[in-house]
């Protein structure tokens, strides 16, 4: 049983940082894999990035790479997601979500996530 809360989303010009956190507690991250999710409206979840807790290797989308970077604090169980060069393409609202023992890329492999935050890229 694990418990994510999410935070740090906003509305930012386009070029522009953000910096999402997803603090997990109620069990150890030891055997878990932490990922971002992005879902815009009208289009379908995808697969941002995620980050296996095990030995801190990380995989990202395609559509990111280059710009996202996905990070951890082990002491506070928490993940990050550092957007740069933000577009509007990227508007849409980010989940955090965990796993135990593998980080696949699919929405529908992860049982817990958090509540979501709106991230919106205005031109």
């Amino acid at each position: 049983q694990v418990q994510l809360v999410e935070s740090g989303g906003g509305l930012v010009q386009a070029g522009g940082s953000l910096r999402l956190s997803c603090a997990a507690s109620g069990r150890t991250l030891n055997n878990y894999a932490m990922g971002w999710f992005r879902q815009a409206p009208g289009k379908e979840r995808e697969f941002v990035s995620v980050l296996s807790w095990t030995d801190g290797s990380t995989s990202i989308a395609d559509s990111v790479k280059g710009r996202f970077t996905i990070s951890r604090d082990s002491a506070k169980n928490t993940v990050y997601l550092q957007m740069n060069s933000l577009q509007p393409e990227d508007t849409a609202v980010y989940y955090c979500a965990a796993r135990q023992y593998g980080a696949g890329r699919s929405y529908r492999l992860y049982p817990y996530w958090g509540q979501g935050t709106q991230v919106t890229v205005s031109s």
